[in-house]
């Protein structure tokens, strides 16, 4: 059933609460702010059926980030050759957003706006794109997703990748979560978990750990066994899998992973990341192997939830950090991972809450990681630091109180490129344009009729491109310059 933003009043759960009201709760930024109370106005959009259960208990939170997804490598976003039973089921009994965002083209931004629910330009680390060996991290000072609820007593977790710094002075365990097995760096071959520079990552907690079967089944034997356990609290998990980031490794090809960890062993620790990068190697049924062991791994953690009973009260997002590679499929997407090209920052978004979200939905809604944060703070009943206001807005008045639709822009920026969504339309400019005619040009997209790109409307609507250029150059304005060259 396909739910756009004017289409039928759906049952509201429980009393309505005021967009103001909400928007105070998780301390939004005062232009997000401003949007949800606009949005409120238009009570009559009610495009979600809130589920019939009003039991009041806090949800657990799982949240399922894959790396490098395209936008249609699932079955259920139409993937021509890549089945993902799991997923599909996961999108069936929830909520499926067809214009869902990353909120960067790459893997450390995105991942540092989920964390802040804040634009990556607001750090220093947000400006490494993406963050390379040491140095760069988010600060443990800043508050994060999991220290927040922490504070307000959830048990927090992280299994699977981080790529927010490195040890010494980075790591999720200084920066809220309770617990940590996973990787630090960007990219490591699945069985050997040689990373870039050379070394061996993977971890529990800030000590190494010895495990070299493949590495997407072992962070799944992780995230099942903590979702078992006997919860007194509620719960945040990220599962931050690799899976279907290069090396191009499927499940049982140690031939290949041996041949790859013999590489990354001869050749000087910088020149790792061109081993790693894999590019004498992978093919299309390489990756669609990785992606359906990824849907097997989320299978998993599926079921862990049914047999331990939490599945009815456990909110999952599942998303990717950003768009797709190689062997991706997006079509009718221009671009890939790195540009600010739909291509590259669109990415499969699924929402499932059975106790308070029907499903068999989807949604043509535009939402981006940082409104993922927001809304999970709001439903967990804590807000952020007043003083570092988020970027993103809740959509839990959307999707469990029957409320309008928050209107506002989604923002990116990269150091060569921009980009600003609002509504149907789309600004761009970028340095190095797909179309020779638009390098460095500011460009203006339809959407709705061009989800590919290739028009530019911008001599047909220059004021509206004006304006959301000044938009873009205004929320700009207040964030982090790039260092200079």
């Amino acid at each position: 059933m396909s739910t756009s933003e004017n289409q039928l009043s759906r049952r509201a759960f429980g009393g309505a609460v005021g967009a103001g009201v909400a928007a105070a709760a998780v301390g939004l930024s005062a232009s997000a702010a401003h949007a949800m109370s606009a949005a409120s106005a238009n009570s009559a959009e009610q495009p979600f059926r809130a589920a019939a259960d009003q039991d009041s208990t806090r949800p657990n939170i799982l949240f399922i980030l894959s790396d490098d997804l395209g936008w249609a490598d699932l079955s259920c976003y139409d993937s021509p050759h890549i089945r993902t039973p799991n997923l599909d089921r996961l999108a069936a009994q929830g909520v499926r957003f067809t214009h869902g965002y990353a909120g960067s083209a790459t893997c450390s931004p995105t991942r540092i706006s989920l964390y802040t629910g804040r634009y990556p330009g607001r750090v220093k680390a947000g400006l490494e794109e993406p963050i390379q060996g040491d140095g760069a991290g988010l600060e443990p000072t800043h508050p994060t997703l999991a220290s927040l609820l922490g504070r307000a007593g959830y048990t927090t977790a992280m299994i699977g990748k981080w790529h927010c710094g490195s040890l010494p002075d980075h790591s999720p365990t200084k920066s809220g979560w309770d617990e940590f097995f996973g990787n630090f760096g960007g990219s490591l071959e699945y069985y050997s978990k040689i990373a870039e520079g050379g070394h061996y990552d993977l971890y529990e907690g800030e000590t190494s750990y010895s495990d070299l079967r493949y590495y997407t089944q072992v962070i799944t034997e992780r995230a099942t066994e903590f979702i078992g356990r006997d919860h007194r609290q509620p719960w945040l998990l990220n599962l931050n899998f690799t899976t279907p980031h290069w090396p191009w490794i499927a499940e049982g090809d140690t031939e290949e992973a041996a041949r790859l960890e013999k590489l990354l062993r001869e050749v000087p620790p910088e020149r790792t990341t061109y081993v790693l990068a894999h590019t004498d190697g992978g093919s299309l049924d390489t990756y669609r192997q990785m992606v359906e062991g990824l849907d097997r791994s989320v299978g998993e953690a599926l079921q862990a939830l049914e047999d331990s009973g939490q599945a009815d009260n456990t909110l999952i997002v599942f998303s990717s950090d950003n768009g797709g590679e190689r062997f991706s499929y997006s079509w009718p997407l221009a671009g890939g991972k790195s540009t600010l090209q739909e291509g590259g920052i669109r990415v499969p978004t699924i929402v499932r809450w059975p106790a308070r979200i029907d499903g068999a939905q989807v949604s043509e809604v535009p939402v981006f990681t940082p409104d993922w944060t927001a809304t999970l703070l709001e439903v967990a009943g804590t807000r952020p630091d007043p003083a570092l206001p988020l970027d993103g807005v809740s959509l839990a008045g959307y999707l469990v109180r029957g409320e309008g639709v928050p209107q506002r822009d989604l923002f990116w920026r990269q150091e060569t490129e921009r980009a600003l969504r609002r509504g149907k339309w789309k600004y761009h400019r970028a340095a190095d344009a797909r179309i020779p005619a638009y390098d460095d040009q500011d460009v203006l997209f339809d959407l709705e009729q061009d989800p590919g790109e290739c028009v530019n409307r911008a001599t047909h609507e220059p004021e509206l491109l004006a304006e959301l250029k000044a938009a873009w150059e205004k929320v700009d304005a207040g964030l982090l310059p790039y260092p200079a060259a």
